[in-house]
C-alpha cells in the first residue's frame, strides 16, 4: 500500500485496527462468561460499540505512530475487558481459555478479512473492489500481527496466562510476578526492533497463507 498517501492509510487502517482490537476484548469477555463470569456483561463490555473498549494510548496514539513512521507493522489495544476468576470452577485452566480467546478472534477476523478482499478481486470493479482489497489486507494484517503478539508469553500478555496453566503452582505465582515489567518489557522490544525480528518470519508464513486465501 505503499501507493497510498498518508490520509489514505489512516482512512484504510482506522476500521480493522478498531475492530481488531474491540473484538479481541469482547471474545475474553464472552468465554469467561460462558465459565461463569458475568463481570464484563455486567459492566456492559460485552459489546462491539468501540467507544466502550478504546484505550486511548492503546488504541489510538500507538497504532496511529507506528502507522505513521512505517515500523513495519502495526498492533495495539483496548481497554481490559475485567474478569473475575473467582467465578470460575478451576481457575488457572478456565482462564487460559478466556486467554486463548483473543487470539483465536484475531485469527477469525483474519480469515473473514481474506474472504472480504477476496470478494474485492471477484468483483473487479476498481470503485468496490480497491477498498475491499486494501482494507482486506490491513485486517489481515493487524489480526495476524496481534494473534501472534498476544502469544508471547509476556505477562499480562494472553500467552502468559496460557502458560500459567501448565506450570506448578508455585512457579505460577513467581511467573506472575513479571506483569508488572510486561509492558516496560514489550516496548523495550518494539524500540531495539527485536520484536520486529522475532515475529518477522511466523507473520510472512501467515500472512502468505491469508493472502492466497484473499487472491492477491
Amino acid at each position: 500500500m505503499n501507493e497510498l498517501t498518508l490520509v489514505q492509510r489512516i482512512v484504510v487502517w482506522i476500521l480493522p485496527v478498531v475492530f481488531a482490537i474491540t473484538v479481541h476484548e469482547v471474545a475474553h469477555g464472552w468465554v469467561a462468561k460462558k465459565m461463569g463470569d458475568p463481570t464484563a456483561d455486567n459492566l456492559g463490555r460485552l459489546t462491539l460499540n468501540p467507544i466502550k473498549h478504546i484505550d486511548l494510548l492503546g488504541t489510538i496514539i500507538l497504532p496511529g505512530l507506528l502507522l505513521i513512521t512505517g515500523t513495519g507493522f502495526i498492533f495495539g489495544w483496548a481497554k481490559p475487558v475485567p474478569v473475575d476468576a473467582r467465578y470460575f470452577k478451576k481457575p488457572l485452566r478456565d482462564m487460559a481459555w478466556v486467554a486463548a480467546a483473543g487470539p483465536l478472534s484475531n485469527l477469525l477476523m483474519a480469515l473473514v478479512w481474506a474472504l472480504l478482499a477476496r470478494l474485492g478481486v471477484i468483483i473487479n470493479v476498481e470503485t468496490i473492489s480497491l477498498p475491499l482489497i486494501y482494507m482486506g489486507i490491513a485486517g489481515i494484517s493487524i489480526n495476524l500481527v496481534l494473534f501472534l503478539i498476544n502469544l508471547l508469553p509476556i505477562p499480562p500478555l494472553d500467552g502468559s496466562r496460557i502458560l500459567t496453566a501448565f506450570l506448578p503452582p508455585k512457579l505460577a505465582w513467581q511467573y506472575s510476578k513479571l506483569e508488572r515489567f510486561g509492558f516496560m518489557i514489550l516496548l523495550v522490544l518494539l524500540y531495539t526492533k527485536i520484536l520486529s525480528q522475532l515475529l518477522a518470519y511466523p507473520l510472512y508464513i501467515v500472512q502468505q497463507l491469508f493472502f492466497s486465501i484473499a487472491g492477491i
